[in-house]
């Protein structure tokens, strides 16, 4: 029965998600965002024990565990303060185990239970009881050729995988990717063009990071910006992505958006500064779009680092963020009005906030040919939240103004459980209309292969080594 897990309860429309299921089980996986650090791909290491690998980098796990009073030293967070933490691989292991109670109906629980079943085929209930023992099974695994990065990346069926990162970054590891033929464009792994640390004057060290990036005037600044993109684009990026507290746009006149970025530069920013940037530098990255063709995605609606002390440890992502609600129709109009309509411009519209799914998102997608829906993210990404996105867009948007399953996550060996997951409630979706004569059969088979792996790579741009357009 384990094979039915997440598909209806019902017998006959569990028979009919059983079916559609098998026409996406097996097709290739698609992961075109997320935050996979690209060096454990180019380096092909071994990778650490259990505990580094499944619970340290995971702040799903950490914020759970934290909130419950471990602190996140004792699970091997790095601090940034000098803090000592943790590094026993199976101590920290051992707190997860004895805690496992905590995750009782959270997809973090069912993430790694698949982990470790589908994975690392380990079939031991985790538990305090069991903890040696399948930390022991799944170090014994990890110490093998079959573990290594990319031979799990051939076993996971990926055929691309983008990384995100800062124009700062001078793509080094990209550059081993593609010396090894994983890289470039039409590559397996590629990167993804993410600016915030050069747009948002609140980002502590944000002039340094000018300085260090070369723009001293707000003309050099969009001049770099724009051949930084180009750099990417050869590395293979084929979108850039834009983390914002919220999603205001704002075409300011270029005076006004230099005079901004001067007295920011000489640490005099005026309140609200921040905001018109960022909203006026939403507008500027929709231009450069249209010209280079990178595909805009707005990750907007993240109280960043709300947890202070957390911060003051352990520095940014690390779970001490909180989302807040975000209105999108108005804060958009400046940037759709000039863009909207252009046939060149696309934009993947993500939320935290899923009451504007049906009042906002899908009528903006359902209204502008450049919008499209990105997935559940964050605190949404999970079984109930991935079915209650279709229940919301459906009706308006379709299917086919949405962009796909994103995974968007730093834990590499949970990608095909998380795809597989969000396959499984497509299944379910799917067969509650042709159970309800809404849809016929076929149809619904082309339409869960799509959502798996065609509309993704058709939405993302996703080419491949012979230059045609997936």
């Amino acid at each position: 029965m384990d094979d039915d897990r997440l598909l209806p309860a019902e017998p006959g429309v569990r028979a009919i998600a059983r079916e559609l299921y098998r026409h996406a089980k097996d097709l290739p996986l698609i992961s075109p965002h997320g935050h996979v650090d690209p060096a454990i791909l180019a380096d092909d290491r071994p990778f650490p024990d259990p505990a580094r690998l499944i619970v340290v980098p995971d702040h799903y796990v950490t914020r759970m565990l934290a909130s419950q009073g471990v602190p996140p030293a004792a699970l091997g967070v790095l601090a940034v303060d000098g803090t000592p933490v943790e590094t026993d691989g199976r101590t920290i292991w051992r707190l997860l185990a004895e805690r496992w109670h905590l995750f009782r109906g959270t997809p973090s629980r069912l993430w790694i239970e698949r982990v470790l079943a589908d994975v690392f085929g380990v079939g031991v209930p985790l538990g305090p009881a069991t903890a040696d023992a399948v930390y022991d099974a799944v170090a014994e695994r990890l110490a093998g050729p079959d573990f290594r990065p990319r031979a799990l990346f051939e076993r996971f069926n990926l055929e691309v995988l983008a990384t995100t990162e800062s124009p700062l970054s001078d793509l080094g590891q990209h550059a081993k990717l593609a010396a090894d033929g994983w890289g470039g464009p039409g590559g397996r792994v590629i990167t993804t063009f993410r600016p915030d640390d050069l747009v948002d004057l609140d980002w502590p060290g944000w002039a340094e990071r000018i300085d260090r990036f070369g723009a001293a005037t707000f003309a050099q600044f969009l001049d770099r910006l724009r051949q930084r993109r180009y750099d990417f684009i050869a590395a293979g990026a084929t979108s850039s992505d834009h983390g914002h507290p919220t999603a205001a746009t704002l075409a300011l006149p270029p005076a006004e958006a230099a005079t901004i970025f001067g007295r920011a530069l000489r640490g005099r920013a005026e309140p609200g500064d921040a905001e018109r940037f960022r909203a006026h530098m939403l507008v500027e990255f929709a231009r450069m779009s249209v010209d280079d063709g990178l595909v805009m995605q707005l990750h907007p609606g993240a109280v960043r680092d709300h947890n202070t002390a957390l911060f003051a440890r352990h520095g940014r992502d690390v779970g001490g963020d909180i989302p807040s609600p975000t209105e999108y129709v108005r804060s958009l109009r400046p940037l759709l009005d000039e863009f909207g309509t252009d046939p060149r411009f696309r934009i993947v519209l993500y939320t935290l906030d899923e009451t504007t799914f049906t009042r906002e998102l899908a009528p903006l997608a359902g209204g502008y040919p450049a919008v499209f829906l990105g997935a559940p993210w964050w605190f949404l990404d999970s079984p109930e939240g991935l079915r209650r996105f279709r229940e919301a867009v459906t009706e308006t948007a379709g299917f086919y103004n949405t962009a796909g399953f994103v995974d968007d996550t730093r834990a590499f060996c949970s990608i095909p459980v998380r795809h597989d997951v969000a396959r499984r409630v497509d299944a379910g979706f799917l067969a509650r209309l042709v159970a309800e004569h809404r849809l016929p059969l076929d149809e619904a088979a082309e339409t869960i292969a799509d959502l798996a792996y065609h509309l993704p790579k058709r939405v993302y741009r996703r080419t491949v080594r012979n230059g045609a357009t997936g």
